[in-house]
């Protein structure tokens, strides 16, 4: 697959979570967010596999087979921290609204360079720095961050950004070890299944009827942000470093708000369309700048 490719599935991913994050607050009129979580990652689950075995069959055994041990550790990892991601997210947006949500979220993205330096001492370009801080700034204008007030939930979805970045860079480090992207989405769709329903059987009543309520929110957020998003994050991440990747994942915010404009009429200020322009630029400039190095070398 070539980086163009790779950048095609990476924007694909983030419209997708961009839009499903509507169907991820709306999801929850009646279950709890483990309930959610678990429905959907069943769904994904259930999706994606069949897919997997008619594409990647000839080459699950052989790939799990080149390096077991390394295969299940990024499994484990993976598994995890996607499980805590999406379960404090779901968690969060009971506690707080979707602007600081949006806001705090977005932290993953000056994580991720901090914990490669930190524990695989890899140094990013230059041109990731002024592109976080133009994504900062930029989700700060887009979520009306400004007219918010602090609320508990924030502390949740801080938390919730630092296991997004572990998964990143997770997948960044799986894509360049095996070649399995649609079976893996699979696999840890139904790791965070797993984790999610014995979660929810403890801290929550599991209703099936009230579950099948929200169809249409479990539905699209696990075909398209449990199922598809996470297998295109795979194929994305094949050709793109996890701190440029990041960047891009940040995009989430912009489509999320032309989603809330269409869908439900919400009106964008003169901050908002600024606040897209500032993501735009940055994951411009996290592309862009180092193939211009390259090329000069």
């Amino acid at each position: 697959m070539s980086k163009s490719a790779s950048l095609i599935c990476a924007l694909i991913t983030t419209f997708i979570w961009g839009t499903a994050f509507i169907a991820q607050d709306t999801g929850m009129d009646n279950i709890g967010p483990l309930t959610f979580n678990s429905a959907r990652f069943f769904v994904g689950f259930l999706f994606m596999l069949p897919v997997a075995l008619i594409i990647e069959r000839k080459k699950i055994i052989p790939e799990i087979n080149s390096n077991k041990k390394l295969f299940f550790k990024y499994y484990m990892f993976m598994g995890v921290s996607l499980f805590l991601g999406t379960s404090l997210q779901q968690a969060a947006l009971q506690y707080t609204n979707i602007a600081n949500a949006a806001f705090f979220t977005i932290f993953y993205v000056p994580i991720v360079p901090i914990l490669l330096f930190f524990f695989y001492k890899i140094k990013v370009h230059w041109s990731i720095w002024p592109s976080i801080a133009m994504c900062i700034i930029g989700v700060y204008l887009l979520s009306n961050f400004s007219d918010s007030q602090i609320m508990l939930g924030d502390a949740l979805v801080i938390l919730c950004s630092l296991f997004w970045a572990l998964h990143i860079i997770f997948a960044g480090k799986f894509m360049k070890k095996f070649d399995l992207p649609i079976f893996y989405a699979s696999l840890q769709s139904i790791f965070v299944f797993s984790l999610s329903i014995i979660a929810a059987y403890v801290f929550e009543e599991i209703d099936i009827q009230k579950i099948l309520l929200e169809y249409s929110s479990i539905l699209y957020a696990g075909i398209l942000s449990g199922g598809v998003a996470f297998t295109l994050q795979m194929y994305a991440q094949k050709n793109i470093d996890e701190a440029p990747a990041a960047i891009i994942y940040s995009l989430e915010g912009v489509f999320a708000t032309i989603a809330g404009w269409i869908i439900l009429k919400q009106i964008l200020g003169i901050d908002n369309i600024i606040g897209c322009f500032l993501i735009l630029i940055a994951v411009l400039l996290s592309q862009i700048a180092p193939e211009i190095k390259k090329k000069l070398e």
